[in-house]
Protein backbone atom coordinates (compact mmCIF):
# COMPACT_ATOMS: atom_id res chain seq x y z
CA UNK A 1 0.00 0.00 0.00
CA UNK A 2 3.01 2.38 0.49
CA UNK A 3 4.58 1.41 -2.55
CA UNK A 4 1.32 2.38 -4.44
CA UNK A 5 1.08 5.82 -2.32
CA UNK A 6 5.20 6.57 -3.12
CA UNK A 7 4.46 5.91 -6.75
CA UNK A 8 1.55 8.58 -7.34
CA UNK A 9 3.14 10.84 -5.23
CA UNK A 10 6.46 10.48 -7.39
CA UNK A 11 4.16 10.89 -10.71
CA UNK A 12 2.47 13.82 -9.47
CA UNK A 13 5.91 15.55 -8.68
CA UNK A 14 7.00 14.81 -11.98
CA UNK A 15 3.91 16.55 -13.99
CA UNK A 16 4.51 19.22 -11.36
CA UNK A 17 8.19 19.76 -12.44
CA UNK A 18 7.11 19.50 -16.19
CA UNK A 19 5.17 21.90 -15.79
CA UNK A 20 7.52 24.30 -13.95
CA UNK A 21 9.89 23.63 -17.13
CA UNK A 22 7.37 24.46 -19.62
CA UNK A 23 5.77 27.72 -18.03
CA UNK A 24 9.37 29.00 -17.72
CA UNK A 25 9.69 28.50 -21.20
CA UNK A 26 7.15 30.01 -21.99
CA UNK A 27 7.85 33.05 -20.71
CA UNK A 28 11.57 33.76 -21.71
CA UNK A 29 12.12 37.37 -23.24
CA UNK A 30 11.66 37.18 -26.91
CA UNK A 31 14.62 38.16 -28.60
CA UNK A 32 14.15 41.07 -31.19
CA UNK A 33 16.27 42.02 -34.35
CA UNK A 34 17.54 45.50 -33.69
CA UNK A 35 17.17 47.61 -36.72
CA UNK A 36 20.35 50.43 -36.89
CA UNK A 37 19.20 53.28 -38.89
CA UNK A 38 22.08 55.28 -40.91
CA UNK A 39 22.58 58.24 -39.11
CA UNK A 40 22.89 61.19 -41.88
CA UNK A 41 25.91 63.20 -41.69
CA UNK A 42 25.94 66.43 -40.22
CA UNK A 43 27.29 69.60 -41.85
CA UNK A 44 28.49 72.40 -40.43
CA UNK A 45 27.17 74.46 -44.05
CA UNK A 46 26.76 73.70 -47.64
CA UNK A 47 27.05 75.76 -50.81
CA UNK A 48 25.97 75.46 -53.99
CA UNK A 49 28.40 75.47 -56.49
CA UNK A 50 27.10 76.39 -60.76
CA UNK A 51 28.90 74.68 -63.25
CA UNK A 52 29.73 77.50 -66.32
CA UNK A 53 30.41 76.39 -69.42
CA UNK A 54 31.22 79.14 -71.44
CA UNK A 55 28.36 82.00 -70.87
CA UNK A 56 26.46 79.83 -70.20
CA UNK A 57 25.40 77.96 -66.38
CA UNK A 58 24.29 74.39 -66.21
CA UNK A 59 20.90 74.46 -64.63
CA UNK A 60 20.90 70.69 -63.93
CA UNK A 61 24.51 70.03 -63.05
CA UNK A 62 26.06 71.77 -60.35
CA UNK A 63 28.07 70.42 -56.99
CA UNK A 64 26.84 70.95 -53.56
CA UNK A 65 30.14 71.65 -51.34
CA UNK A 66 29.88 70.50 -47.60
CA UNK A 67 32.09 71.89 -44.93
CA UNK A 68 33.00 68.77 -42.67
CA UNK A 69 35.14 70.47 -39.99
CA UNK A 70 37.26 73.59 -39.44
CA UNK A 71 40.50 73.54 -37.38
CA UNK A 72 42.78 76.59 -36.38
CA UNK A 73 46.47 76.07 -35.12
CA UNK A 74 48.65 78.33 -32.75
CA UNK A 75 49.29 80.85 -35.55
CA UNK A 76 45.09 81.22 -36.12
CA UNK A 77 45.70 79.54 -39.59
CA UNK A 78 42.40 77.63 -40.39
CA UNK A 79 41.96 74.46 -42.43
CA UNK A 80 39.05 73.23 -43.46
CA UNK A 81 37.67 69.93 -45.01
CA UNK A 82 34.96 69.93 -47.64
CA UNK A 83 33.03 67.04 -49.61
CA UNK A 84 31.98 68.01 -53.00
CA UNK A 85 28.94 66.08 -53.99
CA UNK A 86 28.53 66.07 -58.16
CA UNK A 87 24.75 65.78 -59.63
CA UNK A 88 24.02 65.29 -62.80
CA UNK A 89 20.78 65.82 -64.03
CA UNK A 90 19.96 67.41 -60.52
CA UNK A 91 20.64 63.39 -59.58
CA UNK A 92 24.31 63.23 -56.80
CA UNK A 93 26.35 60.95 -59.03
CA UNK A 94 29.48 61.06 -56.82
CA UNK A 95 31.97 62.44 -53.82
CA UNK A 96 35.37 63.44 -53.85
CA UNK A 97 36.81 65.30 -50.37
CA UNK A 98 39.56 68.03 -49.96
CA UNK A 99 41.35 69.90 -47.79
CA UNK A 100 41.75 73.58 -47.57
CA UNK A 101 45.03 75.06 -45.78
CA UNK A 102 44.95 78.85 -45.18
CA UNK A 103 40.74 79.46 -45.47
CA UNK A 104 40.26 83.16 -45.84
CA UNK A 105 36.56 84.28 -44.82
CA UNK A 106 34.17 85.15 -47.43
CA UNK A 107 36.33 82.43 -49.47
CA UNK A 108 33.88 81.52 -52.60
CA UNK A 109 33.68 78.18 -54.42
CA UNK A 110 33.48 78.61 -58.99
CA UNK A 111 33.37 76.10 -61.26
CA UNK A 112 33.57 75.62 -65.29
CA UNK A 113 33.43 72.83 -67.59
CA UNK A 114 36.32 72.29 -69.81
CA UNK A 115 40.30 72.60 -70.02
CA UNK A 116 40.37 76.72 -70.64
CA UNK A 117 37.51 78.92 -71.36
CA UNK A 118 37.37 78.11 -75.14
CA UNK A 119 36.69 74.44 -74.77
CA UNK A 120 33.81 72.69 -76.40
CA UNK A 121 30.75 71.98 -74.78
CA UNK A 122 30.09 68.60 -72.93
CA UNK A 123 33.50 68.44 -71.91
CA UNK A 124 34.15 66.02 -69.10
CA UNK A 125 36.45 67.83 -67.00
CA UNK A 126 35.52 69.93 -64.47
CA UNK A 127 37.95 72.74 -63.08
CA UNK A 128 37.03 73.72 -59.22
CA UNK A 129 38.06 76.69 -57.25
CA UNK A 130 38.18 78.24 -53.88
CA UNK A 131 39.58 80.69 -52.21
CA UNK A 132 38.86 84.58 -51.90
CA UNK A 133 37.59 87.01 -54.55
CA UNK A 134 40.22 89.52 -54.82
CA UNK A 135 43.24 90.27 -56.46
CA UNK A 136 46.27 89.17 -54.45
CA UNK A 137 44.87 86.35 -52.88
CA UNK A 138 45.82 82.36 -53.31
CA UNK A 139 43.02 79.77 -55.05
CA UNK A 140 42.94 76.63 -54.60
CA UNK A 141 42.35 74.82 -57.82
CA UNK A 142 41.44 71.01 -58.94
CA UNK A 143 41.34 69.51 -62.35
CA UNK A 144 38.26 66.48 -61.83
CA UNK A 145 37.37 64.10 -64.92
CA UNK A 146 34.02 63.32 -64.48
CA UNK A 147 32.87 60.38 -66.70
CA UNK A 148 29.20 58.71 -66.12
CA UNK A 149 29.63 57.78 -62.70
CA UNK A 150 32.99 57.74 -62.63
CA UNK A 151 35.71 60.54 -60.84
CA UNK A 152 39.07 61.07 -60.58
CA UNK A 153 41.02 64.11 -59.46
CA UNK A 154 43.19 64.51 -61.97
CA UNK A 155 45.10 67.90 -60.78
CA UNK A 156 45.66 69.68 -58.39
CA UNK A 157 47.08 73.48 -57.91
CA UNK A 158 47.20 77.18 -57.03
CA UNK A 159 47.11 80.19 -58.10
CA UNK A 160 47.82 84.23 -57.51
CA UNK A 161 47.14 86.90 -59.24
CA UNK A 162 46.75 90.62 -59.24
CA UNK A 163 45.95 93.47 -61.99
CA UNK A 164 47.63 91.26 -64.79
CA UNK A 165 51.08 89.66 -62.51
CA UNK A 166 50.86 86.90 -60.64
CA UNK A 167 51.42 83.09 -61.05
CA UNK A 168 48.65 80.31 -62.26
CA UNK A 169 48.88 77.35 -64.44
CA UNK A 170 47.62 77.11 -68.12
CA UNK A 171 46.35 73.61 -70.28
CA UNK A 172 46.89 73.21 -73.92
CA UNK A 173 44.99 70.37 -75.53
CA UNK A 174 43.57 69.55 -78.87
CA UNK A 175 41.49 72.00 -80.47
CA UNK A 176 37.58 70.52 -81.39
CA UNK A 177 37.43 67.51 -79.56
CA UNK A 178 35.17 67.13 -76.87
CA UNK A 179 37.29 63.83 -75.01
CA UNK A 180 41.10 63.83 -75.73
CA UNK A 181 43.62 61.23 -74.69
CA UNK A 182 46.57 63.82 -73.70
CA UNK A 183 47.19 67.10 -72.93
CA UNK A 184 49.99 69.37 -71.34
CA UNK A 185 50.05 72.10 -68.69
CA UNK A 186 52.70 74.67 -67.27
CA UNK A 187 52.85 76.92 -64.90
CA UNK A 188 52.91 80.49 -65.85
CA UNK A 189 54.44 83.60 -64.28
CA UNK A 190 54.91 86.96 -64.81
CA UNK A 191 57.05 89.00 -62.26
CA UNK A 192 56.79 92.83 -62.04
CA UNK A 193 60.08 94.56 -63.29
CA UNK A 194 61.99 96.29 -60.07
CA UNK A 195 63.05 99.54 -61.98
CA UNK A 196 60.39 99.54 -64.52
CA UNK A 197 56.51 99.03 -64.23
CA UNK A 198 55.76 98.40 -67.96
CA UNK A 199 58.50 95.78 -68.02
CA UNK A 200 58.49 92.07 -66.12
CA UNK A 201 59.89 88.98 -66.20
CA UNK A 202 57.60 85.57 -68.12
CA UNK A 203 58.25 82.16 -66.29
CA UNK A 204 57.53 79.08 -67.26
CA UNK A 205 57.91 75.49 -64.87
CA UNK A 206 56.57 72.27 -63.66
CA UNK A 207 55.73 71.22 -67.96
CA UNK A 208 53.27 67.86 -67.03
CA UNK A 209 51.82 65.71 -69.70
CA UNK A 210 48.71 64.01 -69.00
CA UNK A 211 47.77 60.33 -70.89
CA UNK A 212 44.89 58.43 -70.44
CA UNK A 213 45.31 54.76 -69.72
CA UNK A 214 43.42 52.05 -68.83
CA UNK A 215 40.29 54.39 -67.86
CA UNK A 216 42.22 56.84 -65.55
CA UNK A 217 44.31 59.76 -66.19
CA UNK A 218 48.34 59.81 -65.37
CA UNK A 219 50.66 62.30 -65.17
CA UNK A 220 54.56 62.51 -66.15
CA UNK A 221 56.83 65.63 -65.37
CA UNK A 222 58.35 66.73 -68.46
CA UNK A 223 60.89 69.23 -66.53
CA UNK A 224 62.46 69.88 -63.31
CA UNK A 225 60.20 70.79 -60.16
CA UNK A 226 60.00 73.85 -59.29
CA UNK A 227 62.42 74.79 -61.37
CA UNK A 228 62.55 77.30 -64.17
CA UNK A 229 62.91 76.31 -67.97
CA UNK A 230 61.84 79.38 -69.71
CA UNK A 231 62.33 82.82 -68.76
CA UNK A 232 62.10 86.15 -70.39
CA UNK A 233 61.95 90.15 -69.91
CA UNK A 234 59.17 91.62 -71.97
CA UNK A 235 56.72 94.34 -71.41
CA UNK A 236 53.14 94.18 -69.85
CA UNK A 237 51.44 94.59 -72.81
CA UNK A 238 53.73 92.48 -75.04
CA UNK A 239 53.00 89.49 -72.35
CA UNK A 240 49.17 89.87 -72.03
CA UNK A 241 48.93 89.92 -76.02
CA UNK A 242 50.90 86.68 -76.15
CA UNK A 243 47.99 85.22 -73.95
CA UNK A 244 45.19 86.68 -75.90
Amino acid sequence: MKVKYLFVLALLGGCQKEKAITEAASIAPEKKTEVTLAKEEKFLKTDTVAISEGDETSKNNYILAHLLDQKADKDSIVTQHYQLDFYQDRTKTVSSRVTIEGYQKGSEWGASYGLSSTAVKNSSFIQVSFGYPACGYMQNNYLYYLKNKGLQLVYEWDTMSDSGWGSWVEFTAPKGKTDTESFYCKRVAFEPDDDNEDMGTAKHSDSVVFQFKNQRWTKQLLSPADQTYFEKKMSFNAFHEIKQ
